[in-house]
């Protein structure tokens, strides 16, 4: 979504509606993936929703008509040690902020307006609660946001809290933690298991570290041209950037069409 399909202003481009019509007439599955929360991904792309993968929490809950595809529960002591450690940083002086996210809503611990502004854009339903410690069942995601660099303390402090575990930078800024062997390339594999489709007849379009699983699932797989170096070397093609359409702009030329109008 966001450096891919989004535009500079993180609007979905106008373009894109008259191809996800065409797409779904033809039989093609369009499937957003992202690190997005599944209620804000279900408000997106409400208009279209009707046989629509969504892959939300970078690929931690994946679901279709309202039917569960796969989803990733995290261990509630993984869970209360991030927190503790979030809680840490705090303490040291770093300006970060912690989301707990379940399948239906995300908790937080920080309310202040700085905070909250950037989690409502990923997260739709949240809610500010005293003590996170008390919200850790059904936890299918952990995500800090570092005002920071979150490369500099947040990702290395979070690596050694969860070893083992999927500890990645989504963002400059935001930190995710999911299950081992739980990214949006695994999310691929389950969607294109349910719809049975194979890679050769899957595109994929990414531009950051959380796309880089999806890459090889994928004869199609575009990185942006204002990707991440690793997801360009890790794709077979390049699209033009966010802020050039080149999403809708591929997608027009994978389906033999003109570029829709805005």
């Amino acid at each position: 979504m966001d450096g891919t399909l989004l535009d500079g202003q993180g609007n979905i481009p106008a373009q894109l509606w008259p191809l996800l019509e065409l797409m779904k007439d033809r039989g093609v599955a369009f499937v957003p993936a992202s690190g997005r929360q599944f209620t804000t991904l279900s408000a997106m792309f409400s208009s279209h929703l009707d046989g629509m993968p969504v892959i939300s929490e970078n690929g931690t809950y994946v679901v279709c008509d309202g039917v569960e595809i796969s989803s990733s529960i995290i261990d509630p002591h993984l869970a209360h040690a991030v927190i503790t450690g979030v809680r840490d940083l705090v303490d040291e002086g770093r300006d970060v902020g912690l989301v707990v996210a379940t399948k239906s809503i995300a908790y937080l611990e920080r309310g202040d307006d700085r905070f909250v502004s950037h989690v409502a854009t990923y997260y739709h339903s949240h809610t500010v609660v005293d003590d996170l410690t008390e919200h850790t069942d059904d936890v299918i995601k952990l995500s800090i946001y570092d005002f920071g660099e979150a490369r500099d303390l947040t990702h290395p402090t979070m690596q050694r809290i969860a070893p083992g575990h999927q500890v990645i930078l989504a963002t400059p800024n935001w930190v995710d933690i999911m299950n081992p062997g739980v990214n949006k390339g695994s999310a691929v594999e389950a969607v294109q298991a349910d719809l049975g489709v194979t890679p050769d007849q899957t595109a994929i379009f990414g531009d950051f570290l959380n796309d880089l699983e999806m890459m090889p699932l994928a004869k199609w797989s575009f990185a942006m041209a204002n990707a991440h170096p690793a997801i360009i070397e890790a794709a077979n093609y390049v699209a033009p950037s966010n802020t050039d359409n080149g999403v809708v702009t591929v997608l027009a030329q994978l389906l033999g069409v003109e570029m829709p109008q805005p």
